[in-house]
């Protein structure tokens, strides 16, 4: 083992933080921020108080490190895996595969506790609110709409306003993933929502799509 694999493994102190970190994500989703307490988080990681406080001052500092964390969210990173210049070439396949991300992040834990703290803390945290607006939409509909003008310009797409493509095209998936959530805190099924995802997909595209006329020759 190399001096460098030595360094890069997790020491104890960040192991403790992150299951720190998780606990308390998991405790404020489902308590709210504001009825959870510090004696709440460590009596769930079996600790006693003083055991958190040497990694984080106060609740508040906990929260400010998850809100942090919003920021390497899936949702946020959409678009970090697709080639700038090729990905609108995939066209349907491109839209499709961010409503799949939707979807699964709607049943990953980790992702549902994050989203469903930023919905609970949005109206009382500028900080989240400024993520929520920034990262989370805007940048992705930014992103979108350039793909969209890039379709228009190779004709795989009917001309229209690109920036106003993107957000009819997002806004049913948080509406979707939103609806995922409230099912699941009540206990109900989501069959009736999982398949509006791709649904959405078919018929955004069909809408849009240029069909293309056969050559008599």
């Amino acid at each position: 083992m190399t001096d460098e694999s030595v360094t890069s493994l997790p020491t104890k102190g960040s192991k403790t933080k992150e299951k720190i970190l998780k606990t308390a994500l998991k405790l404020f989703s489902s308590k709210g921020y504001k009825a959870t307490t510090v004696r709440d988080i460590a009596g769930a990681m079996g600790v006693k108080q003083s055991a958190l406080y040497n990694h984080f001052k106060n609740k508040d500092e906990i929260l400010e490190t998850l809100i942090s964390n919003l920021t390497s969210s899936a949702i946020v990173t959409l678009f970090d895996d697709k080639e700038a210049q090729n990905a609108h070439k995939q066209g349907k396949s491109l839209l499709m595969s961010i409503a799949t991300t939707f979807k699964l992040l709607s049943f990953d834990s980790q992702n549902e506790a994050l989203f469903k703290l930023l919905m609970q803390e949005m109206f009382r945290n500028e900080r989240i609110r400024e993520i929520y607006n920034e990262y989370f939409y805007q940048e992705n509909v930014k992103k979108l709409s350039t793909y969209f003008f890039m379709m228009m310009q190779e004709e795989q797409i009917r001309s229209s306003d690109p920036l106003l493509l993107a957000n009819e095209f997002f806004s049913p998936l948080f509406f979707y993933q939103m609806q995922v959530s409230l099912l699941k805190l009540d206990k109900k099924s989501t069959s009736s929502v999982v398949s509006l995802f791709e649904k959405h997909v078919e018929l955004f595209w069909d809408n849009i799509k240029i069909e293309k006329q056969a050559s008599l020759f």
